[in-house]
C-alpha cells in the first residue's frame, strides 16, 4: 500500500512539470535577452584575465610541479572572485531552505 501511494506521487510530480514549456524556451537561443554585466573593478577583470590565459595555456610542456602551482593560483583566484563578488543562491534553493525552516520551526 505504502509503495502504491509513493508511486502514485511521483507519476503526479512528474507530470506537473510540462516539457514543452523547456522547449519553447530553448528553440530560439539567438533572441534570447543577456542582462548587461555589472561594472566590474579592474582588480576583477584582472583575474579574469589571468584565468582566461591560464585556461588556453598548452599544459602539455608544462612540468608537474608547474601545473600544480598553475592550480594553486587557479583555486586562490576563484576564492578571491567569490569573495568579491559574493554568493548566490538558486529559486529552487532557497524554496528548499524556506520549506526546511517551516518544518522545523
Amino acid at each position: 500500500m505504502r509503495k502504491l501511494i509513493f508511486y502514485t506521487m511521483t507519476v503526479c510530480l512528474l507530470f506537473t512539470f510540462n516539457l514543452n514549456d523547456v522547449k519553447a524556451i530553448n528553440s530560439n537561443p539567438e533572441k534570447a535577452i543577456v542582462a548587461p554585466k555589472p561594472a566590474e573593478s579592474e582588480e576583477v577583470q584582472a583575474m579574469l584575465d589571468r584565468l582566461n590565459e591560464i585556461k588556453n595555456m598548452d599544459m602539455s610542456t608544462l612540468t608537474t610541479v608547474q601545473k600544480k602551482e598553475l592550480r594553486k593560483e587557479v583555486k586562490a583566484i576563484k576564492q578571491d572572485l567569490r569573495a568579491v563578488q559574493g554568493i548566490y543562491l538558486s529559486i529552487g534553493a532557497l524554496i528548499i531552505i524556506i520549506l526546511l525552516l517551516i518544518l522545523l520551526l
